[in-house]
């Protein structure tokens, strides 16, 4: 009997688990090396601004647009990379990003002035917000149904890695290599997600209404938009903390240099975890990680603001904020894919961008509470905004269309796997 060798992406699987998640977690796998080394790209300026200005004869203030001009486009392409490319096979488009990035850190490496810099900088944004606006709906077609919340952590996994990994080694690098020297090394790294992606990345047709229409509708959803000003509300309470997490703590303790970095090694750590059991425990039990996540990150942010005179009680409270947030992409993306299980791209590009969205946000009440109150408020805004967010999620309903999968099982299978002849 001939093998089957399409799966549908639309409609749930009838497939065991164990025979289709064994011939596609490399693919999910391939995902995560490419959204790292974008991710990591995304953040390499941040520790090497000081050279980066000193080359090229700029303000380290002119050299930090780099960082903006990226965040910007990650929100413009998250939003709009499935209206733009509403019929392109998927496959195609994920290659193209990672390519996109590519390009970006070899110009960037090469670049002789700011303007090339920008310029090529708006490409990685490209990249950063298509990538990961496009990766719930890729990760939807590679595993069944069941398994959606492991998928989304083993790429959100790589965000965690690239977040924690990418301020020290680019600094170290710098000084070992030079600043040009460790963004080619970023295309490098780049070029090998581009080729694990070129060999194991399906064919995946895009969804039958992934134009401007289909995103309109999904606005139009009362659940969706309560669904994104939660994710708001979260993430811009975490960063309205966490951007000034420096300041926070010198006014909460003693902490020298030594401690801060201490306590971010800690933090990234729990984040880490986070990363890592929240797709199992989202996939067992989906409306309590909605809750416990974006609470524990509240909640942390409480207890640095009551202990954070205790050495040990600031260490704890960066653990249980770190662990907490680690776990909020995960959960919110797989939120969104259940409550909309046919408007993948859109519900992923919609959630990816408020992201950036909330960073923005965050930084900029978190830094007129700082300048206007004190350090430590900003903890009392961002707990209460996290735990208002985990509120609000765990409150929505899915709709009623999401589950009756009959009305959907019968659409067209979106999927088939590469051709190796």
């Amino acid at each position: 009997m001939k093998k089957d060798t399409n799966v549908s992406s639309a409609a749930p699987s009838t497939d065991t688990p164990t025979a289709k998640t064994s011939a596609h977690w490399v693919g999910v796998g391939s995902l995560g090396i490419g959204v790292f080394a974008i991710v990591m790209s995304e953040y390499l300026p941040a520790s090497l601004l000081p050279p980066i200005a000193a080359d090229l004869g700029i303000s380290v203030g002119a050299a930090g647009q780099s960082v903006t001009v990226t965040a910007v486009a990650a929100a413009l392409s998250a939003l709009f990379i499935s209206v733009v490319l509403p019929r392109t096979d998927r496959r195609r488009v994920m290659l193209g990003l990672t390519l996109l990035a590519v390009i970006s850190d070899v110009v960037v490496g090469l670049a002789p002035n700011l303007a090339v810099v920008l310029a090529s900088r708006f490409l990685l944004g490209i990249a950063l917000g298509g990538f990961w606006a496009m990766a719930t709906a890729m990760a939807a077609s590679l595993v069944p149904e069941g398994y959606l919340g492991r998928a989304l952590t083993v790429i959100n996994i790589g965000v965690s890695v690239a977040t924690v990994g990418a301020v020290p080694l680019g600094a170290w690098l710098g000084d070992v290599w030079g600043w040009r020297a460790v963004f080619l090394l970023g295309a490098g790294l780049a070029a090998v997600a581009l080729i694990v992606q070129a060999v194991t990345l399906p064919h995946v047709a895009a969804a039958s209404g992934s134009g401007l229409r289909a995103l309109g509708s999904t606005l139009r959803s009362r659940v969706v938009i309560i669904l994104l000003f939660a994710v708001l509300l979260v993430f811009s309470g975490h960063f309205s903390g966490f951007t000034y997490i420096r300041p926070i703590s010198a006014s909460l303790s003693n902490i020298d240099t030594a401690g801060l970095a201490l306590l971010l090694l800690v933090f990234g750590i729990a984040n880490f975890l986070g990363t890592a059991v929240g797709g199992t425990l989202a996939d067992r039990a989906l409306r309590v990680t909605v809750f416990l996540f974006p609470a524990l990150a509240g909640i942390g942010m409480f207890v640095m603001l009551t202990t954070g005179g205790s050495t040990v009680g600031l260490y704890v409270a960066a653990a249980l904020w770190g662990f907490g947030f680690g776990g909020v992409p995960t959960a919110a993306l797989t939120w969104g894919a259940k409550l909309e299980p046919t408007r993948l791209e859109q519900i992923g590009g919609l959630i990816i961008t408020v992201c950036n969205i909330g960073v923005a946000v965050g930084a900029i009440l978190g830094g007129i509470i700082v300048d206007g109150v004190s350090p430590s408020a900003s903890l009392v805004f961002g707990g209460l905004a996290a735990l208002a967010g985990a509120v609000l999620l765990v409150s929505l309903r899915q709709h009623p269309a999401a589950s009756r999968p009959e009305e959907y099982a019968s659409a067209p299978d979106t999927t088939e796997r590469a051709n190796t002849a």
